[in-house]
């Protein structure tokens, strides 16, 4: 049986409140191990050619929603808007080019009900359940995510090895236990500084979330935001992954792919 190897990165805060975000959305991309050396050599060589035409250096790591906003280190690079337009324009046009699938779950915090609501939890169970619906047992595969959640992602990877309740096809109120069986090892750590494949989980999810906060929520971009992208930007973008294939359709009915929740 052959490995598939997956990578996670978040946009927002996973506590169950809108304090610091009305949303959490946790984007996986997995991908087959014999794929893995050409998908680094794609984003490798978008990074050298960002280098030689903008100076931005080749381990400097991509964060999108700092680099659209020109917060923090990036500034140190004095870029002009649209010198940083074309740099995410960029990078996600590598993206489209990778043997990929994207998996991403939103869970909109402003319709939870339940002040208990495992966020984090919630949202790792049900992309890894799409994840290895999608590999139909004939892969293993290994996760690789971002370090600061390591501990409650590794918990909640163990305990659905062995209860991982499935709704019924059949019977709406009933549910069936299918533990997840492909996932080998625990979830494994990476700093993203470290990892292209978890700065590409990190540009899908910003482009995630702001996508649904213009086009599903009806609402503004932020200032910083949209002072370099508009709304027709970030459906283009969305258009141009999914024309080559990297968001999972299966995952969800939704048009690309979203699972959201909680459901109304």
């Amino acid at each position: 049986m052959e490995t598939q190897i997956v990578y996670f990165d978040e946009t927002g805060d996973d506590g169950n409140n809108t304090c610091s975000s009305n949303s959490f959305i946790l984007t996986s991309i997995y991908m087959p191990a014999s794929s893995w050396t050409s998908n680094y050599n794609f984003i490798h060589d978008c990074r050298i050619r960002l280098y030689k035409e903008y100076g931005f250096h080749v381990r400097h790591e991509m964060h999108t929603k700092h680099l659209i906003t020109d917060k923090g280190e990036y500034r140190n690079y004095k870029w002009l808007p649209v010198e940083r337009k074309n740099i995410v324009t960029l990078f996600c046009k590598a993206i489209a080019k990778m043997d990929i699938s994207s998996i991403n779950v939103i869970i909109d915090k402003t319709i939870i009900k339940n002040k208990n609501y495992p966020v984090l939890e919630t949202a790792l169970t049900y992309n890894i359940q799409r994840i290895d619906n999608d590999l139909k047992k004939q892969w293993n595969y290994i996760i690789i995510t971002d370090s600061g959640r390591i501990s409650p992602m590794r918990k909640t990877a163990r305990a659905i090895r062995v209860y991982n309740p499935v709704r019924s096809q059949f019977n709406m109120g009933e549910y069936r236990n299918i533990p997840i069986s492909n996932h080998i090892e625990d979830i494994l750590e990476k700093d993203s500084k470290e990892s292209y494949f978890i700065q590409v989980c990190d540009y899908i999810s910003y482009l995630i979330h702001l996508y649904y906060k213009t086009e599903i929520k009806k609402e503004r971009l932020p200032g910083r935001v949209g002072q370099l992208i508009d709304n027709e930007y970030i459906k283009t973008a969305m258009d141009y992954l999914n024309k080559n294939g990297v968001f999972n359709l299966k995952a969800s009915p939704n048009k690309y792919g979203l699972v959201i929740y909680p459901t109304k």
